[in-house]
């Protein structure tokens, strides 16, 4: 049963690791396998108010979401051989695996249900300095490191949200002026007569 709490401390300090230093370290080095997460992943989250509407596609590809799915299989596969031995920490790792999934996809999905039940994922990507608050599933290991910066609730978020929301009605009135102008301006001048030859 002590592998039940082992497995979710080791799960929390995990998501840690390899989001501070492979997902970001790595990722934002260019034409890298990680790159991903901070080029694909942050600028759409970023852009979209804490929404990534890549999320929206089947995880099935090679894109930033079927990478992450890719990886937390693999990662959980390799913890497998561990079960004969220590059958409560490996099912803990691999229910972590799953949690962390649905957690940061729906907290991609839900931008409102990730501010109130995840606030600490929602500060990493919404708040001023992207390399805090590195945990998504509880935020244990940024409090244990140091990197827990709270963000939702601020002054700072008040205007920043005030800001964003202003930023996108202007995206949304750009976007729906260029779907009303024709494609192309040939086609919307009016097709003269050829004169007459004599």
């Amino acid at each position: 049963m002590i592998g039940i709490p082992l497995g979710l401390l080791y799960a929390n300090a995990s998501e840690w690791v390899i989001h501070k230093y492979i997902l970001h370290e790595r990722g934002r080095k260019k034409g890298g396998l990680w790159q991903f997460h901070w080029v694909e992943h942050h600028r759409n989250v970023r852009l979209h108010g804490h929404h990534d509407p890549d999320y929206d596609r089947s995880v099935f590809g090679w894109h930033a979401q079927g990478k992450e799915a890719l990886m937390l299989t693999l990662g959980a596969a390799a913890h497998l051989p561990l079960f004969p031995i220590a059958p409560f920490f490996t099912a803990t790792v691999v229910f972590s695996a799953i949690d962390y999934y649905r957690k940061h996809k729906r907290s991609h999905m839900d931008p409102e249900w990730a501010r109130e039940h995840l606030p600490w994922h929602y500060d990493h990507h919404m708040g001023p300095d992207q390399d805090k608050n590195w945990c998504v599933t509880h935020p244990w290991f940024d409090v244990l490191m140091g990197t827990r910066v709270p963000y939702v609730g601020t002054q700072r978020e008040l205007e920043d949200r005030a800001r964003m929301q202003k930023a996108m009605e202007r995206r949304k009135q750009r976007a729906a002026e260029k779907a009303a102008q024709p494609a192309d301006a040939s086609e919307s001048a009016p097709i003269e007569a050829e004169p007459a030859s004599a």
